[in-house]
């Protein structure tokens, strides 16, 4: 992967190559860790960090969820976030920061573990591809069930949890697709293993609610209300997995996927076979929104300060 040249490690900004943790740290042999996806865009008002706000709240959400108390505030997280991103002269970027349980007693009781931050940037594209931004991708329904709400926390943003999202992967990987969709423990639409996921159907928008098991994705968040302003129907309601094969059209939300469509599912074409009409409209003001080229949505926008950027 692309290497910048720093890294923010609790307080301060490290060389890449020495921003380093223990073997015996905590998050390491428990996934005792939570982050957050962010992007940084090059758009018309300069380098932006898209709906930082959220992003750092939901980090705080997700940690405290786990009982891990973050040792700075939001305000601080989200300056050291535009530092890192100046720092680095990045004007686009992938962001990941990530909290975790660091060097300390080993067994499972963390609490008296130390709780560790850092947040890295580096430049990275579309997680599908562009092609797939442009043509849509193959997805294959899972073998594996998104986690039980019984046994974890889907709407945290832990790390241990995508153990889940990395067996629907590889599985996704190996059988020639290039997503998964899963299903939650009812045997409903879920979505994907790095997704929220939207199906059209009659002109309306149908997306699973936040009972299926869900993340509550940003990016989701940002296309409801989007798909709201261009007049569309949005409903969040439960799934069945035909419904996917009878879709006029699919597609999938997130920070590192942006809006993709779904042309495939399980050797379905999807309505066409290729992105519909509702995608691409959709898909088109999300794009302006990401870079600061329509104006109602530049709300979402945190501008990095250039003159702290390395030139």
């Amino acid at each position: 992967m692309p290497q910048a040249d720093v890294i923010w490690k609790n307080g301060e900004l490290v060389p890449w190559d020495e921003a380093k943790i223990h073997v015996l740290t905590h998050a390491l042999h428990y996934g005792t860790g939570v982050f957050e996806g962010v992007r940084c865009y090059d758009t018309e008002i300069g380098p932006a960090i898209f709906r930082h706000h959220e992003h750092v709240d939901r980090l705080f959400r997700s940690s405290s969820l786990y009982y891990m108390p973050i040792p700075f505030t939001q305000e601080q997280i989200r300056q050291a976030t535009l530092e890192t991103v100046a720092a680095n002269g990045l004007r686009s970027c992938y962001i990941r920061p990530i909290v975790f349980r660091g060097e300390g007693p080993m067994g499972l009781n963390p609490l008296d573990s130390p709780v560790d931050v850092a947040i890295a940037c580096w430049e990275w594209g579309a997680y599908l591809g562009d092609e797939g931004k442009a043509n849509g991708v193959r997805a294959k329904v899972s073998s594996w069930r998104r986690l039980s709400p019984a046994g974890l926390i889907p709407h945290a943003k832990a790390t241990g949890q995508y153990l889940n999202s990395v067996l629907a992967k590889i599985e996704a990987t190996k059988a020639g697709y290039d997503e998964a969709i899963l299903l939650d423990d009812a045997g409903v639409v879920c979505e994907g293993s790095g997704e929220n996921l939207f199906v059209v159907r009659d002109g309306r928008i149908v997306t699973p609610p936040q009972t299926a098991s869900i993340l509550d994705g940003i990016n989701r968040r940002s296309v409801i209300e989007i798909a709201g302003d261009l007049g569309y129907e949005v409903v969040e309601r439960d799934l069945a997995r035909a419904e996917l094969y009878l879709a006029d059209e699919v597609f999938v939300t997130g920070t590192a996927a942006e809006l993709t469509p779904i042309r495939e599912v399980d050797d379905h074409p999807v309505g066409t076979g290729e992105p519909g009409p509702i995608t691409r409209e959709v898909q088109r003001v999300f794009e302006d929104a990401l870079h600061g080229r329509d104006e109602r949505y530049r709300r979402w926008l945190d501008p990095v300060p250039v003159s702290e950027q390395v030139s």
